[in-house]
């Protein structure tokens, strides 16, 4: 006979290699907390609803509360022939309570139960992920306070373009976490929703109560049809989603720190707590950790592809196939939550170089757009004011010297327009300060994102 809860079908027990091949309790026992709550508020309502006696269900919680101690308190042993963490938290449950405990599982199957366990896990995953990105945010925000009067290049094509505030820069990324939060409380959303009740794909025969589950659990909704209640993994495939774009945006992020903090840029400085060196070359400060960061981007992103090909062409309901959705989710949450963590140092512990930063601007010709538009301003069409700068440069690097080395005598030989304050119109100062267009790089505009980033951050992390 088989030793299986579910052997009473088989005469033979399952081979020891197939135990191994299809069990999950390696992996999804980390939701065993899910697991033993979804348990409880199940055993409640079939006591409501007069399917269980109060005295079983009273039992029946009292034991699965001792086995939440138990596991705690890392007490709990867990076994491989039980398959799941299902399984192997109903096998303790019976051995502690006795008889009681077999009547859990009435009106619902293990389909039910794994969907309605990783929606309990994921809802809560999902709180720690958006309270990470905050953190991120804030320390972005920090940064980008400190630094507020600090230029720096812009740049497109990684070549400089215009002078821009660092802060500006920062406060970008901080725009990107705004969305990547807000796709996180799409995927609550979607995890909101309680499956427990379907049973393997048809319902159940006894008088359940869905609504008094949905409420013992917080739940906002209720699937509405069986068969979607079991097989559903969108809210799975749609964290995934969001967790490859919020990496995409770490990563870029970390691309922009390598760069900015080798001797090439030599705009920041990586705190040593957070960098390594060689064991061949003394000299080296590696930054191992955005670069880290950078290369795990790609096993978030190979989760979401994996579970896209898994659920392709699942038919209605539930397949073993399903299973494959954990080690993936798991491995994506700990990969961001690392990730996010880490990020929020290295910003922290950045130390920004001004005056590098400063002297990049002033030796290159990032205020040519400026140069053309004090043209503008004094009546010429853009295209021509375009190319008298574009001219200008040119002749600038060809005696190789800079805009601001030029004299009047010099500027005037291109355009007449030219008048004694060119040079003040192209400092890099003037240059940020004119770009007050709203969402631009002025110190006037920066300082209102950074006051409206504070905001955000404030109500957010109030409702988080």
């Amino acid at each position: 006979m088989s030793e299986k809860l579910w052997g009473g079908r088989f005469e033979k027990s399952t081979d020891e290699m197939i135990n191994e091949f299809q069990a999950s309790i390696g992996f999804d026992k980390r939701m065993y907390r899910e697991d033993i709550q979804g348990s409880i508020a199940h055993a409640k309502m079939l006591a409501a609803q007069g399917i269980i006696s109060a005295d079983d269900a009273e039992k029946i919680c009292a034991g699965l509360e001792k086995i939440l101690g138990q596991i705690d308190a890392g007490e709990f042993e867990f076994d491989v022939a039980l398959e799941d963490i299902h399984m192997n938290v109903e096998a303790a449950l019976t051995a502690l309570i006795g008889a009681a405990g077999g009547r859990l599982h009435t009106a619902r199957s293990r389909n039910d139960q794994v969907a309605l366990d990783t929606h309990l896990y994921m809802r809560r995953q999902v709180r720690e992920v958006q309270r990470l990105i905050l953190e991120l945010q804030t320390e972005l925000i920090k940064a980008a306070e400190k630094n507020r009067e600090v230029i720096m290049p812009g740049y497109t094509h990684l070549q400089r373009a215009q002078p821009i505030l660092f802060a500006h820069h920062l406060l970008a990324y901080f725009c990107m976490l705004q969305r990547d939060y807000a796709r996180f409380e799409g995927v609550h959303a979607r995890a909101d929703i309680m499956p427990l009740g379907a049973g393997a794909l048809a319902g159940t025969t006894f008088p359940i109560d869905r609504e008094f589950v949905a409420k013992e659990l917080d739940f906002g909704a209720i699937y509405s049809n069986s068969l979607d209640a079991v097989s559903d993994r969108d809210y799975l495939l749609e964290f995934l989603s969001a967790a490859s774009i919020l990496m995409v945006h770490l990563s870029r992020l970390s691309e922009e720190i390598i760069l900015w903090c080798s001797r090439e840029f030599g705009f920041v400085e990586l705190d040593d707590a957070h960098c390594t060196g060689s064991s061949m070359m003394p000299q080296k400060k590696n930054p191992d950790v955005p670069e880290l960061v950078r290369g795990k981007t790609g096993r978030v992103i190979g989760h979401l592809m994996a579970l896209l090909t898994t659920v392709k062409a699942l038919p209605l309901a539930y397949n073993k196939d399903l299973q494959e959705d954990k080690e993936g989710i798991f491995d994506a949450l700990d990969t961001v939550k690392f990730s996010l963590a880490v990020s929020a140092q290295i910003i922290a512990g950045m130390k920004v170089r001004a005056a590098d930063m400063r002297r990049a601007v002033e030796e290159d010709f990032s205020n040519a757009t400026d140069l053309a538009d004090y043209l503008v301003k004094k009546g010429l069409p853009f295209r021509q004011a375009h190319e008298v700068s574009g001219k200008l440069v040119h002749y600038s690097i060809g005696r190789g010297v800079y805009l601001k080395d030029l004299t009047l005598d010099e500027f005037q030989k291109f355009s007449p327009l030219f008048d004694a304050d060119i040079h003040d119109a192209i400092k890099p100062e003037t240059c940020v300060a004119a770009r007050n267009s709203q969402g631009g790089t002025s110190y006037k505009q920066v300082d209102a994102q950074i006051c409206a980033a504070y905001d955000w951050i404030k109500h957010y992390g109030n409702n988080n």
